[in-house]
C-alpha cells in the first residue's frame, strides 16, 4: 500500500484566473459555485498565515500545473490545491509580471447564454450580444464569423484576499517539497 501524503490535496475547481489591475496581480482560483467558494476560503485559506503560503507552477509543455498549499494556524482543517491547466496569454503575462507576489483570492465562474446577458455583453467570438440572432439559434449576424450560438462567461472576485510571496515556476519535480508531496500523493504524470 503506497503512503498516505499528511495533507489532503483538492482539484475540484475549475481553473485559475488572472487579474492585473490592482496593486499587485491576483491568482483566483475559480469555483462553479459561490458558497463552496466563500465555504473553501473561510474553512482552509482564511487560517492560513499570509507569509506562509506557497504558489508553484510546474510547467510540462504547453501545459502547467497550479499547486498551492500552507502550514496551517489549524492543522486538521489543512488542505491543498492542484490543477492542471492548458498555458495561456494570461499565464504567460502572470509569469512575466508577478515581481515576486500576489494576491490570492477565490472567485466563482459561470457560463452565460445570450438570455443571461445585457446587449453589450461580449461573445466568445469577440462579437457583441445584440449582433446575435436570438430568434435563430443564438447565431452571430456578422458574415464572416462562424459562431453558432452566443457564448460568454462572468467570473466574480471575492472580497477577500491573501498575499502571497513565495511563487515559483518550476521545470523539475524533485526541486520542492510541496510539488513532489502533490505530485506523488495525487500519482500525476509529469513529461
Amino acid at each position: 500500500m503506497p503512503p498516505q501524503s499528511p495533507i489532503p490535496w483538492f482539484d475540484e475547481f475549475v481553473g485559475v484566473a488572472y487579474r492585473y489591475y490592482d496593486l499587485r496581480m491576483n491568482v483566483v482560483p475559480l469555483f462553479a459555485d459561490r458558497k463552496e467558494s466563500a465555504s473553501l476560503w473561510y474553512d482552509i485559506v482564511h487560517q492560513w498565515i499570509d507569509p506562509l503560503i506557497k504558489i508553484r507552477f510546474l510547467e510540462t509543455g504547453d501545459k502547467y500545473w497550479f499547486i498551492m498549499g500552507s502550514d496551517s494556524q489549524r492543522p486538521d482543517t489543512n488542505l491543498s490545491f492542484f490543477k492542471e491547466l492548458s498555458k495561456s496569454e494570461n499565464y504567460e503575462r502572470f509569469k512575466k509580471g508577478h515581481s515576486g507576489e500576489a494576491y490570492l483570492r477565490f472567485g466563482t465562474y459561470a457560463e452565460k447564454s445570450l438570455g443571461d446577458v445585457k446587449k453589450d455583453a461580449v461573445c466568445n467570438c469577440t462579437h457583441e450580444a445584440e449582433d446575435h440572432d436570438e430568434g435563430d439559434g443564438d447565431v452571430c449576424l456578422f458574415n464572416k464569423c462562424n459562431c453558432t450560438k452566443f457564448s460568454s462567461f462572468q467570473v466574480n472576485l471575492l472580497k477577500k484576499k491573501k498575499t502571497v510571496t513565495d511563487i515559483k515556476f518550476l521545470k523539475d519535480v524533485k526541486s520542492d517539497p510541496l510539488v513532489w508531496n502533490c505530485i506523488n500523493a495525487n500519482k500525476l504524470v509529469c513529461d
